[in-house]
């Protein structure tokens, strides 16, 4: 329980975090009214999105539409499963198997999402969502399997303290800037934040959630996000500190670049990903 409320903590400061990072890069302060230099307002805005009324729309499918927010939230809090508790003193032997399953798991809530709201505009971009993860979802299986037949283990503290001794990042530089990209493209994050493109789709397959219910699933997605960052962190340096400039890429890149086309986002990952990833692959066994 102890480590759930710190994961959702850190998700609440990394919110702060990218808000404060996007405002500099911008030549802005950022939130700074409340406290000091604004630190306790990601407290203030769960407070504000927990006690909004829940609004569903007339048209939508009550218990999916409530049910799902939860489950993303809680498929991404079970990712955290992978890394052992500071109480406890287990390791999950197939630890990656697991971690592929789930992620696997997380594209049907989107898709839920999307359906269950009723609107065009969230069913196209949870449609836009879930073609996306799976996309991508392939070749990063096969770079994670890469990986793994480096270390020949599936705990992620095994792989973490073979890394240390030599980084699997010095190994191949292509596959690492591969990881980057489908990393990006996998938690839906800019550059390839088509979801949400606001230009066609408002905000998405959330854009019938307030409240709760959004606040469930910005939770899910800024957990996905510090999770892959320490995953990058122990796959590939052996060493957890570099998760920090890894979830740093994640603001960098959003507030830098700017968004990608969808037709050459999906040709990148079966014309050029996937081909590539795959002969690593088959050349590393």
């Amino acid at each position: 329980f102890t480590t759930y409320l710190l994961i959702l903590l850190s998700v609440a400061f990394f919110t702060l975090l990218e808000r404060k990072a996007l405002s500099y890069f911008q030549l802005r302060k950022g939130p700074n009214k409340l406290g000091t230099i604004g630190i306790p307002q990601p407290l203030a805005d769960a407070l504000k999105l927990f006690t909004k009324e829940w609004v569903m729309p007339n048209s939508s499918n009550y218990l999916p539409f409530i049910l799902t927010p939860t489950t993303m939230l809680i498929l991404a809090l079970s990712f955290w499963q992978l890394f052992p508790s500071f109480l406890l003193s287990y390791q999950m032997i197939l630890g990656m198997l697991l971690f592929i399953c789930i992620s696997s798991l997380t594209v049907y809530t989107t898709l839920m999402t999307g359906w269950a709201s009723n609107s065009k505009y969230a069913l196209l971009g949870a449609i836009r969502a879930m073609a996306q993860t799976i996309s991508y979802e392939v070749t990063m299986t096969l770079i994670i399997m890469f990986y793994l037949f480096l270390t020949m283990k599936m705990d992620l503290v095994t792989i973490r303290s073979i890394n240390s001794s030599m980084p699997t990042i010095t190994l191949s530089l292509p596959l690492t800037i591969m990881w980057a990209a489908v990393i990006l493209a996998e938690t839906n994050r800019a550059p390839f934040d088509f979801a949400e493109g606001e230009s066609e789709l408002v905000s998405g397959f959330n854009v019938e959630y307030g409240g709760a219910g959004f606040a469930f699933l910005f939770m899910a997605e800024y957990s996905n996000i510090l999770l892959i960052s320490l995953l990058t962190a122990c796959m590939l340096t052996g060493t957890l500190f570099m998760s920090t400039p890894v979830a740093m890429l994640f603001l960098w890149t959003r507030a830098t670049l700017p968004r990608y086309r969808y037709d050459l986002l999906m040709a990148m990952a079966w014309k050029s990903f996937l081909p590539v990833s795959l002969a690593i692959l088959l050349m590393a066994t």
